[in-house]
């Protein structure tokens, strides 16, 4: 880093590639990605998460290659822009970052078996899917192989790694950050014995020293082995209160204790809360392809009004003169995404008083729809004409992101296994040996 030059943020992000993207990926994701990628506060790494898409579809994976191919023509027309520098975004595939893999089986190892099993969604969907077996690890270990997709992109060099999420969502970064303590716990750097020489945490250590050894001879101050001392008891209370399941304890302790630890193996993600509108699908409910309820970016003009035509509205309005609520109306939710304030204002007013109809309404709705998303329909062309281009770019992205995933893989590699330090301590041994003849 150049001196004087603030260490940047870190943001990631993917999808998995399931086929086109519709309105909803957008207004839900999309935007504020590009919102993001032109921050200058921010580096951005976003992706297409094609193992993500095993982990359940795995009994036919035909169709993920071209699905991925989508997902990138939809990324590009969306406005994300592929390089590095202000304005552009690493944009890559998962499977050509196979350091994901790696450190997702790193954590998969110290990753206890409880904490995925109380994971909401998956519990929710064994539940719910029934089409599908997800009786596999792939599903079951999907927030570890998550939290490697985010945390192989933790560098020293970084403010902070953020994961732009919807407050739904947020459960699942915080399992990120559990699997990334605990990993850092057994991994991590020890306890910096500089960090309790300081004058304001000093008494404080020896204290939690005394309080963690009643009956060893209490120092007058604490040096390497009594941090290290130190830290083992810690990692086993915190270990304790966590496998009780008592998270409000486990976070106090580790509040505490974090005053004299050092740990930068790993960087715990952070949840970047981002205000999504509501967006129901032409039915009402969520938007979904499986529903087929959606508006797709690359949707035609005749097809979005065959869409729209019998969207369903307020329920109360049965007669053209039945007076409406537009705030329970899925259209007027798409007047906010689309129309201009004087065009929500006439929608509402029309819905509430009966001058004017739903079709009159939706027709209103349907011209600004296609004016916002013509452009973007238009950019997707253009790159579907060159799809050896949009392939091209995808792999130049994976490089850039594996530069960076590799020097984190170095750093974890050598915390585990301790390769590089036994390394120099055999080539000490052969070096004094060859001396001697």
């Amino acid at each position: 880093m150049a001196l004087g030059e603030s260490k940047k943020k870190r943001v990631v992000s993917g999808m998995r590639p399931t086929g086109r993207l519709h309105i909803g990926h957008y207004f839900g994701a999309l935007e504020n990605w590009v919102r993001l990628q032109g921050d200058p506060e921010f580096e951005c790494f976003y992706f297409i998460a094609d193992w993500h898409a095993l982990t359940s579809d795995y009994a036919d994976t035909s169709a993920v290659a071209q699905n991925t191919i989508e997902i990138m023509t939809d990324y590009l027309a969306a406005g994300l822009a592929p390089g590095q520098g202000p304005g552009k975004s690493v944009i890559f595939q998962q499977s050509l970052v196979p350091e994901h893999a790696e450190l997702h089986l790193l954590l998969s190892m110290v990753t206890p078996l409880g904490w995925l099993e109380r994971v909401p969604t998956y519990k929710e969907a064994l539940e719910n899917v029934k089409d599908k077996d997800l009786h596999n690890y792939g599903f079951l270990g999907y927030p570890v192989l998550q939290c490697a997709d985010i945390t192989i992109y933790s560098s020293p060099e970084i403010a902070g790694l953020y994961v732009p999420v919807g407050e739904d969502q947020v459960s699942h970064v915080e399992t990120s950050r559990e699997i990334v303590r605990k990993f850092n716990f057994n991994f991590g750097e020890v306890v910096s014995v500089a960090k309790l020489a300081t004058s304001d945490l000093r008494d404080r250590a020896v204290e939690l020293y005394r309080r963690l050894f009643p009956s060893d001879p209490a120092p007058a101050k604490i040096g390497v082995a009594e941090a290290k001392k130190m830290e083992a008891s810690m990692l086993l209370i915190l270990g304790r209160s966590r496998s009780a399941g008592n998270v409000e304890m486990f976070d106090g302790q580790w509040a505490y204790f974090s005053n004299f630890v050092e740990r930068s193996l790993l960087v715990e993600p952070e949840a970047m809360l981002t205000k999504t509108p509501r967006i129901p699908g032409t039915d009402g409910r969520k938007m979904s392809k499986s529903y087929g309820n959606a508006i797709m970016l690359s949707e035609s003009n005749e097809s979005i009004w065959e869409k729209v035509r019998p969207m369903k509205t307020d329920p109360a309005r049965i007669r053209r003169t039945d007076k409406g609520n537009p705030d329970v109306c899925p259209v007027y939710d798409w007047h906010k995404l689309f129309s201009p304030k004087e065009t929500l204002d006439w929608a509402a007013h029309g819905c509430r008083t009966a001058e004017i109809g739903c079709i009159d309404c939706k027709k209103k709705m349907v011209e600004h729809l296609v004016t916002w998303i013509t452009p973007v329909r238009e950019r997707r062309i253009e790159y579907e004409k060159h799809p050896a281009r949009v392939l091209e770019m995808i792999d130049e992205g994976s490089k850039r992101a594996r530069v960076e995933a590799q020097n984190t893989m170095q750093r974890v590699r050598e915390a585990v296994f301790h390769w590089d330090k036994k390394r120099a301590e055999f080539k000490t041994v052969l070096d004094v040996h060859e001396s001697h003849g």
